[in-house]
């Protein structure tokens, strides 16, 4: 008889725990909350998807490679997609300026790196003003030099139909053609995160 009491008891207890955090749950579900996010964080939730298809339509080539990206280098992504839609180019075309700029810099605005430097090459695409891109004042501004990537990109008869190395290495011509194409997924993943920010 004690073990029938004993198991009533504790039966009787498990169940006023359980329909008492049943209630404290659900009950509790009615309380407005606070929401604490900054603002952007709301506004930008509410814009518009990029559409992936259209950032990598060719498939990525080869092993993709990926950095960490430093407050500057990602404030130079945000350049180049600012600059591309400035000239009226789309998701595809900042996809590729970013993958070029990645392969060359690292996203970062290099002046004259010394005995280190590629020529006389600098900013974010190691443009040249010995090859006409423009002074040095131009080229290492990253409006600029996106706009002439851009200028040289539109030259190249097709280029959304390329894939993004070639694309590239007809605007760079690079010792190194197929060096762009491993930074596709980073760049198209720079561009689905910022392109309506």
């Amino acid at each position: 008889m004690n073990t029938t009491i004993l198991r009533k008891s504790i039966l009787g207890i498990a169940g006023l725990a359980v329909a008492g955090g049943l209630a404290a749950g659900p009950l509790n579900h009615d309380t407005p909350t606070v929401d604490t996010r900054p603002v952007a964080a709301v506004v930008q939730a509410d814009k518009p998807a990029v559409d992936k298809a259209k950032l990598i339509p060719h498939g990525v080539q080869g092993e993709q490679s990926r950095i960490d990206l430093n407050d500057e280098q990602t404030a130079n992504a945000k350049a180049i997609i600012a600059a591309t839609k400035k000239a009226g180019m789309d998701e595809r075309a900042a996809v590729v300026s970013i993958a070029t700029s990645l392969q060359e810099s690292k996203l970062e605005n290099l002046g004259h790196l010394g005995d280190r430097n590629d020529h006389d090459s600098q900013g974010l695409f190691q443009q040249r003003p010995s090859s006409g891109w423009g002074t040095v004042e131009q080229i290492t501004d990253p409006e600029y030099a996106t706009m002439a990537f851009l200028k040289g990109l539109k030259q190249v008869d097709g280029w959304q139909d390329m894939p993004l190395t070639k694309a590239a290495q007809t605007v760079q011509v690079s010792a190194y053609p197929d060096h762009y194409a491993q930074w596709e997924t980073q760049a198209a993943d720079l561009v689905a995160q910022h392109w309506n920010s």
